[in-house]
């Protein structure tokens, strides 16, 4: 946790924003992973009630009546038969006094506090929920059906903690540079341990022992995989090969929840060849542009542009691609190699407060997302930025078989694409490299003091010199 003082903050700038009724903020319970007393580990609490009420054990739920100026801590002590298993812990007066909320009430003094604000006729905020059992929780409350409480959220609300969340504080900027710390440590390892006859399995698993001996878990399953050309292709028991590439995108949460977010892509043998270097350089020409183009006043949705034009541009030089790159992207021509979006905001969430609908949190009434063009569709992050955002920098290309011969059916944007040429990658996989950017008053700069190595010499450089 941090320090009292800046829990009390949080909630009195919460409550001048929202202006006036009751919020409800509900904490996480446990989870069960296959019977009701065998829950996932560790114990994640939700993000919002813990940037505002501090506290990381299950069955809480933090009340702030703006109108009476009041704030209550909601839960249960723990009984003796948990003390005999999981031991003592503080009662729910002491978590409320560390964070500087005056009441305490037990959980069916919840439902008090509801039934008299409905029978006041007050408005009550809360946010979407995302787990079945606080669905229920709030249909017990509120009779509002679960298919029906995302619409009947409060938008006051997920406005409110939006510009508080979207802007990192100096505290916790620190608490990221921490995770980008465990990120390191995890990425380093990858370059160390993958090698011809090991599996994606073994690299993976020891990846996630690293975020939780150092900090809390994962920020998100590791992505590890030869088939860089997958999104989000998980570890499996495949062999790693010489001659493939492997993509390595993985993060950690601190114990305070604060996540880093990295890709590298390496070469299984620790040499790329000719074509992997071509297409690689690329990749490292976008991400290094987006540090040049990103500071204050500049939509995202621009640099993201920005970067999809330069690759654009190099795959004409490759003799993959063809025809006016602006008219290219504007058909989104790019997203044959770019499918996704350059970024998204981070911080406790590793897609941060992606939970409020990404309509909320990386757009605005300025800018809006188009949802109707394949790969722009997935843009996450594009309003304007400000100073203490924390946006993740993640260009790619990838080569996906399915995709290639989809649109070549299809002839879409066939005056733009080379596809006689693209057949002979379908045995490439992908490309990303990713990194977390902190935008600073004049520009922005990468957390995370030491960089993992991602400059194609420095790659081969630093596994020569670490693999035994």
């Amino acid at each position: 946790m941090f320090n009292k003082e800046t829990y009390v903050k949080r909630r009195a700038e919460l409550k001048k924003l929202v202006g006036s009724g009751i919020i409800i903020l509900f904490g996480n319970n446990e989870s069960p992973a296959n019977f009701p007393a065998n829950g996932y580990y560790p114990f994640r609490q939700d993000s919002s009630f813990l940037y505002y009420f501090g506290q990381q054990r299950d069955g809480l739920v933090g009340v702030i009546d703006i109108d009476n100026d009041t704030e209550t801590l909601v839960g249960d002590d723990i009984d003796i038969e948990d003390i005999v298993w999981y031991g003592s812990v503080d009662s729910v007066k002491d978590m409320a006094d560390a964070v500087g909320v005056a009441n305490t009430v037990n959980m069916k003094g919840l439902k008090t506090i509801c039934n008299n604000a409905l029978r006041d006729r007050r408005k009550v905020h809360f946010l979407p929920p995302y787990r079945a059992d606080i669905k229920i929780q709030i249909f017990d409350l509120f009779g509002i059906h679960p298919n029906q409480q995302k619409e009947s959220a409060s938008m006051d609300l997920i406005h409110a903690v939006v510009k508080m969340r979207s802007t990192k504080t100096q505290e916790e900027i620190e608490e990221l540079e921490r995770a980008a710390v465990i990120g390191y440590k995890m990425h380093t390892t990858a370059m160390i341990l993958a090698r011809p006859g090991v599996t994606e399995k073994f690299v993976g698993g020891q990846l996630d022992g690293i975020a939780q001996s150092y900090g809390s878990m994962v920020a998100f399953p590791t992505i590890f995989s030869q088939h860089g050309e997958i999104m989000h292709g998980n570890p499996s028991m495949a062999v790693l090969e010489s001659g493939r590439l492997a993509l390595c995108d993985c993060g950690a949460e601190t114990i305070n929840h604060y996540c880093s977010d990295n890709t590298r892509t390496f070469p299984v043998n620790g040499k790329f060849t000719q074509r992997q270097l071509e297409i690689y350089k690329v990749v490292e020409e976008c991400h290094d542009a987006a540090l040049k183009y990103a500071k204050p006043g500049v939509k995202y949705a621009d640099v993201h542009f920005a970067i999809c034009r330069i690759l654009f541009d190099r795959m004409k030089e490759l003799g993959l691609a063809k025809g006016d790159t602006e008219a290219a992207v504007a058909a989104g021509a790019h997203a044959m190699f770019l499918p996704h979006g350059l970024g998204h905001m981070m911080g406790m969430d590793v897609h941060d407060m992606e939970s409020f609908d990404q309509i909320n949190v990386g757009f605005d009434e300025e800018t809006r997302p188009n949802l109707e063009q394949f790969g722009t569709n997935c843009l996450r992050m594009g309003r304007r930025l400000e100073e203490g955002f924390v946006v993740t920098d993640e260009p790619g290309i990838y080569f996906i078989p399915a995709l290639i011969d989809e649109w070549r059916a299809k002839k879409h944007c066939a005056e733009f694409l080379n596809f006689d040429r693209l057949d002979e990658y379908k045995d490439f996989g992908g490309i990303r490299l990713e990194d977390d950017l902190l935008i600073t008053k004049d520009g922005c700069r990468f957390i995370g003091k030491d960089r993992i190595p991602y400059h194609p010499k420095d790659v081969e450089d630093f596994i020569a010199a670490n693999r035994k």
